[in-house]
């Protein structure tokens, strides 16, 4: 059961590098792009898939007159500014990242080479950028509202699970994202009468340990934002929450990997649209001049199965609410 809910769209590399870009590709030479990734490839595999699709949609042959090299962190993300570096010293054409940490590492590594993000937080609250309209330099492509979000979930993990009084939230204390979007849910989490406690992961190591302090909270609830190393690692932790029967909420990927509820942007497809803002690039834009574009479409999921198997009984109205059913 599916509908769609729109939400109003918001709308340096010099030039001669970009002009140089696209006399190479008119010359039958091939991009090269650099792939700067939190995580692992295993764990991206559907979003570099997508990013993939998008370039070859815009007639962009891998293997032909396009290279893609990639480095990824491994959800360690004080290696990011190495792996950034690494890419760089290849003479790429755009450094394509993804997450605050991803985009912070790339703008420390070139202020020339364009840097296009396939997904980030809220790129001003973090420092990344001045200005969505007017990239005050090298780095542009999409974000999302990460703080508005995670306090959206909080109010229907609420509405999921009326009883509802602790919530706990996963925290990644090496993105620097994750203090606004604790302070936005907590301000929420307050005004609705809810206790939020975070439980903080660096690492798949500490799931475990992570879930297990959450049952002992008390917590009816987690909270799972939006985290290189958690996006690639959700199933596992979703698994791990729901054998202590502590229902989830998070992004889309939460609840299609068997946890209660998810709300949020469909990630692979901003990846897919990360191609848009390269193929411009190439043929001469400036990022600078490139607008940063704020996601416009939000799902809404409920996992039927989870809950009945959490002893959850969703109201109809809320129901009525979402995009997706899972049954």
């Amino acid at each position: 059961m599916r509908r769609r809910d729109f939400i109003a769209l918001i709308g340096g590399a010099v030039a001669a590098r970009s002009i140089a870009a696209r006399a190479q590709q008119a010359a039958g030479h091939s991009v090269h792009l650099g792939f700067l990734g939190a995580a692992t490839a295993t764990g991206y595999a559907a979003e570099v898939e997508a990013l993939r699709a998008g370039l070859r949609d815009l007639g962009y042959a891998e293997g032909k007159d396009l290279v893609i090299d990639f480095r990824w962190a491994k959800g360690k993300y004080d290696q990011l500014p190495e792996l950034a570096r690494e890419l760089v010293g290849l003479n790429i054409d755009v450094l394509v990242t993804h997450g605050t940490p991803g985009a912070l590492a790339a703008e420390k590594a070139t202020s020339t080479i364009p840097i296009v993000m396939a997904i980030t937080g809220d790129p001003i609250a973090t420092g990344i950028v001045s200005s969505i309209r007017r990239p005050d330099r090298n780095i542009t492509g999409s974000s999302f509202f990460s703080p508005e979000l995670a306090a959206k979930r909080i109010e229907l993990i609420k509405q999921g699970i009326p009883r509802l009084a602790r919530v706990g939230m996963l925290v990644n204390p090496d993105n620097r994202s994750m203090d606004t979007v604790f302070d936005a849910a907590s301000g929420t989490a307050g005004a609705l009468g809810l206790a939020l406690q975070q439980f903080r992961v660096q690492r798949p190591s500490d799931f475990d340990d992570a879930i297990k302090a959450v049952r002992a909270s008390h917590a009816d609830a987690l909270l799972i934002p939006e985290d290189g190393m958690l996006i690639a690692n959700v199933a596992p932790i979703v698994r791990l929450a729901t054998e202590a029967r502590i229902p989830t909420i998070g992004f889309q990927q939460v609840a299609t990997s068997g946890g209660f509820m998810a709300y949020g942007v469909n990630i692979p497809q901003t990846f897919r649209y990360a191609a848009v803002f390269i193929d411009k690039i190439i043929k001469g834009a400036r990022p600078e001049d490139l607008p940063i574009e704020r996601a416009t479409k939000f799902e809404m999921t409920i996992n039927l199965k989870t809950a009945g198997a959490l002893g959850i009984d969703v109201a109809p109205q809320l129901l009525a609410l979402a995009d997706q059913v899972i049954e």
